[in-house]
């Protein structure tokens, strides 16, 4: 049946309009493929770290007695306070008094130690502490820092001591928080480092990722306990 002047009109405003539509979803989808392409040829910008993943402290990786040595080269300073015990030390007769504990080195404790000496302590017969002795008060003392054994050192003093001053290691870290530290006080705002920088070993209560979670701090028995949220203290508690 032929169509009429007016429905042959209609009937091409018709086509017309589907190939318009056509045309436009077409070229969106032209389009929105170029912008993906261009999103993925960007580079990529990570979030930026926290500056102390960038702190690097040397580590002198003792293997015997005279490398161990190298730690009376320069100051040593304590990584975490209230945790490595030490005891008196008669430097006359080069010998460690293991019977008697003399106390706990202090957080960020800063020593020059002045020899690296060896002994057995009767709680481990048989195997030979390697002691670094140092002079404090007036009194010499020694603090184990590896072993031997038949000849084998295993040392763990670079765990233990910082050979480079701490402050120049986290040099970005504001005034007022080395004033906290240097106090040996604990304030809101802290990462948990600079917790364990100002009042030492922190012991977690329960469970909670680092920079989530409760410490307890013996703190040289004036107990503190730290909640930590984000890896910034959100609440401190003095006596628990």
């Amino acid at each position: 049946m032929a169509l009429d002047a007016d429905a042959r009109q209609k009937l091409q405003i018709v086509l017309l309009l589907g190939i318009a539509i056509a045309g436009g979803r077409a070229a969106y989808i032209i389009y929105e493929r170029h912008e993906t392409m261009r999103e993925d040829s960007r580079p990529k910008v990570e979030a930026p770290l926290k500056a102390d993943y960038y702190v690097t402290p040397k580590k002198l990786h003792p293997y015997d007695l005279k490398s161990a040595r190298e730690l009376m080269k320069q100051p040593v300073w304590v990584k975490v306070g209230y945790y490595h015990i030490y005891y008196q030390y008669n430097a006359a007769a080069h010998k460690t008094d293991f019977a008697h504990e003399a106390g706990t080195l202090g957080p960020l404790q800063k020593l020059q130690i002045k020899d690296i000496v060896s002994g057995e302590s009767p709680k481990a017969p048989g195997t030979k502490q390697v002691m670094a002795v140092f002079d404090s008060d007036g009194k010499t003392y020694a603090v184990p820092i590896g072993a031997e054994k038949g000849g084998d050192f295993k040392f763990y003093s670079d765990e233990i001591f910082f050979v480079e001053d701490p402050r120049e290691l986290y040099k970005h870290w504001p005034a007022d928080v080395w004033q906290a530290i240097d106090a040996h006080q604990a304030q809101r705002g802290m990462s948990e480092l600079q917790a364990n920088f100002a009042i030492g070993l922190g012991l977690a209560e329960g469970s909670g990722d680092y920079g989530s979670r409760t410490l307890h701090y013996a703190n040289g028995g004036r107990p503190v306990t730290i909640t930590f949220e984000n890896d910034k203290a959100i609440e401190i508690k003095t006596g628990v």
